[in-house]
């Protein structure tokens, strides 16, 4: 009785700050590891796709302060579509970030969570779960045909993040993953998307041709992806533009950032962090663009380029 007390006022005080919430048991990490796996071995994730991506950014095991984690809490965040202002050859650019990017709202999360269970004893540790599968998994959201999680009220505009605990879990929400119904008589996102990752042979997306992976990643753009089709400074919001389910949150942008001349010219040259202004480093970070420094000047150029033609 104790620990379901415990659980709703922690859904509680997440609801109070607009975020949602669900919690299940810690014994489910095995199955979220092999139902990737299961794509695996099935020849649905691309080799390289699966080598760089998967295996650099999921750890399926519990940090050692909290291996023996009862519970994994799932948190979603709304987040807006963020524009950055970059000016350019005497002209202001306005370019957008889709949501999700910004990581500030994680600590906060966190803050809250620790502020609920560490007053009954309990501590949590951030976990690097598939966010999206967790998601819907948990009841938390569901899959859109895109493969996008959506979440009641916050559509895809959301953040998605997962903290261990070894708070008991004492009501299990665990349930077989489940496509929105609105989305089978729609296929929206799959006429727009640009290097139809999205096809309808199957529901699991060709992650190796969608611009997010491309554009995220320090390599070269492959030839055959058209560099017309970039037009977000990191990741892609073609399928989510169009999608029914977001159409009263296109609107929600904020300008969270402005480049001058100069410091647009830096960018476009690639000077890395140590080079740059700090007041140009100060803005970068407020973006949490830090990580993705290396792939900007990349990404800028193909999009200048198309907007100066």
């Amino acid at each position: 009785m104790v620990m379901k007390k415990i659980s709703q006022e922690l859904l509680t005080r997440l609801k109070e700050h607009g975020y949602e919430g669900r919690i299940v048991s810690a014994r489910h990490i095995p199955d979220l590891k092999a139902e990737i796996e299961k794509h695996h071995s099935l020849g649905l994730f691309d080799e390289e796709f699966y080598e760089e991506y998967l295996n650099c950014y999921l750890d399926f095991s519990p940090p050692q302060e909290l291996s023996q984690a009862k519970s994994i809490i799932v948190v979603a965040a709304p987040q807006p579509q963020i524009e950055v202002i970059f000016n350019w050859e005497g002209e202001s650019h306005s370019l957008i970030m889709p949501p999700t990017y910004i990581g500030q709202v994680d600590e906060k999360v966190r803050v809250l969570l620790n502020r609920v269970l560490s007053t009954a004893g309990y501590k949590t540790a951030k976990a690097k779960l598939p966010l999206k599968l967790l998601a819907v998994r948990s009841g938390l959201g569901f899959y859109g045909r895109n493969n996008i999680c959506y979440v009641p009220g916050m559509g895809s505009f959301h953040r998605l993040m997962a903290f261990y605990s070894d708070f008991p879990c004492s009501e299990d929400t665990w349930q077989e993953p489940k496509m929105n119904e609105v989305c089978e008589d729609c296929q929206s996102c799959l006429d727009n998307c640009p290097t139809r990752a999205l096809r309808t042979e199957r529901f699991l997306l060709h992650a190796e041709l969608c611009l997010t992976f491309h554009n995220e990643r320090e390599k070269d753009f492959p030839d055959w992806l058209n560099p017309a089709w970039h037009h977000s400074l990191v990741g892609c919001l073609r399928c989510q533009e169009v999608c029914p389910q977001n159409s009263e949150l296109l609107s929600w942008i904020e300008t969270k950032g402005e480049f001058s001349e100069e410091e647009t010219s830096l960018l476009l040259k690639g000077i890395q962090q140590d080079k740059l202004p700090a007041e140009t480093v100060r803005k970068l970070e407020e973006l949490d663009l830090i990580e993705y420094l290396k792939i900007i000047s990349r990404n800028l150029s193909a999009i200048l380029k198309k907007k100066t033609n």
